[in-house]
């Protein structure tokens, strides 16, 4: 299910009815680095009354460095493997919303998890703005090539058909971070209804 126009604001029986579906499932937000998954996920958090935790930056908090000294040390390889363990662990708890590192779904195991344990959300966006906002700051180990713009189209190409698999798809635009949080809501609650109606 893709949401594509900004909404009206979710309604507090909207929000309700989010609530009662999720079941305290955690509420997964994915999508390519400059999506705006931790700014957007902050504010669905506020809105829905829930814990918010940001998976990479409980990768730091495990590793006791950041994500870029990860890479540099231990390379990609070992990186997403703390970050399998680190995903698995978060996903035990109740009554959140997580927003994930751009690479989450490369893990099969991590993206069948996801599935079963979580309602996800694709925060989904077009290459010149996530460019425009990656490139604001250089701590993204991925990008640091002589063509960084075209490693990020490479890594859409292949990450966007993982990210499609998500429960609900939200366009990321230039509009406050707010309305997206808001657009998460109805689409969520749209999808349970549909879900609700048909019995899947």
């Amino acid at each position: 299910m893709e949401a594509t126009l900004t909404p009206p604001n979710a309604t507090p029986a909207q929000r309700q009815f989010v609530l009662e579906q999720l079941g305290g499932r955690p509420v997964v937000l994915v999508g390519m680095m400059g999506a705006g998954k931790t700014t957007v996920g902050r504010r669905l958090a506020t809105h829905l009354g829930l814990e918010f935790v940001d998976s990479d930056a409980e990768i730091e908090k495990a590793a006791g460095m950041t994500i870029e000294e990860i890479f540099e040390t231990h390379g990609e390889a070992e990186f997403r493997a703390g970050e399998a363990r680190v995903v698995a662990r978060i996903l035990k708890g109740r009554d959140m919303v997580v927003a994930t590192g751009g690479g989450v779904l490369v893990n099969d195991a991590t993206r069948d998890l996801i599935k079963q344990q979580a309602v996800s959300v694709w925060l989904k966006a077009d290459t010149d703005l996530l460019f425009s906002r990656v490139s604001r700051r250089g701590h993204r180990p991925l990008l640091k090539t002589e063509n960084p713009r075209k490693t990020l189209e490479d890594l859409i190409e292949v990450r966007y058909p993982r990210y499609s698999q998500a429960d609900v798809t939200i366009i990321s635009r230039d509009i406050p971070h707010d309305h997206v949080a808001e657009q998460a809501i109805v689409a969520l609650s749209e999808l349970f209804y549909d879900r609700a109606r048909t019995g899947s």
